[in-house]
């Protein structure tokens, strides 16, 4: 009971701290490092976990514990590498702007009439996956942490928020970079 205490403080400390920290991190930028290759990775990562994740529920279905478990921490380390990775990039990397057909930093008129209501699309899918992400946080450390302790109806109870959530996540990151990619400098 006191470790289960312990692992509950420390799920809401990680759910804290994390987005707190990754605001802060966006404040940094380390001038001379050429990170512009990890976009492309960081949503590969992304899509995979996707995948992973329709694994694990597919694996769980099918009463295959091990094999979700498995599957689950894949996902949980794919996730953390695909922080790591976004963080990076963002720390060494000016923002893109969506339709910015020259690469100038700056979306002109005509660049902005060009888009129409492309640039809707784009900003409500980066919003909500930005806002999920940080919110998905609490509900996978919890989640993953009723499943170790091995309450597995919280698990089950937290499941039915935390998959669909976690797969919004993991689906949109792949199609803000595919939105975004022809615009990279």
């Amino acid at each position: 009971m006191k470790n289960e205490t312990k692992l509950k403080r420390l799920a809401i400390i990680i759910s804290i701290v994390l987005p707190i920290a990754v605001a802060i991190l966006f404040g940094v930028k380390i001038e001379g490092i050429d990170l512009s290759f990890l976009p492309s990775f960081y949503a590969t990562i992304n899509g995979i976990t996707a995948i992973v994740l329709v694994l694990a529920y597919v694996a769980i279905k099918k009463k295959n514990k091990k094999l979700h478990q498995n599957l689950i921490n894949t996902a949980v380390l794919l996730s953390v590498s695909f922080l790591l990775m976004y963080v990076a990039y963002h720390a060494t990397s000016d923002s893109t702007v969506y339709g910015d057909l020259n690469a100038n930093g700056i979306l002109e008129s005509d660049e902005n009439d060009a888009l129409g209501s492309m640039k809707i699309v784009y900003y409500f899918i980066l919003i909500s996956h930005i806002l999920l992400s940080i919110i998905i946080t609490p509900f996978v450390c919890f989640t993953y942490l009723k499943g170790w302790l091995g309450d597995y109806e919280g698990h089950k109870k937290l499941t039915r928020i935390t998959f669909p959530l976690w797969m919004y996540v993991a689906v949109t990151g792949v199609i803000v970079y595919l939105m975004i990619s022809p615009y990279y400098a």
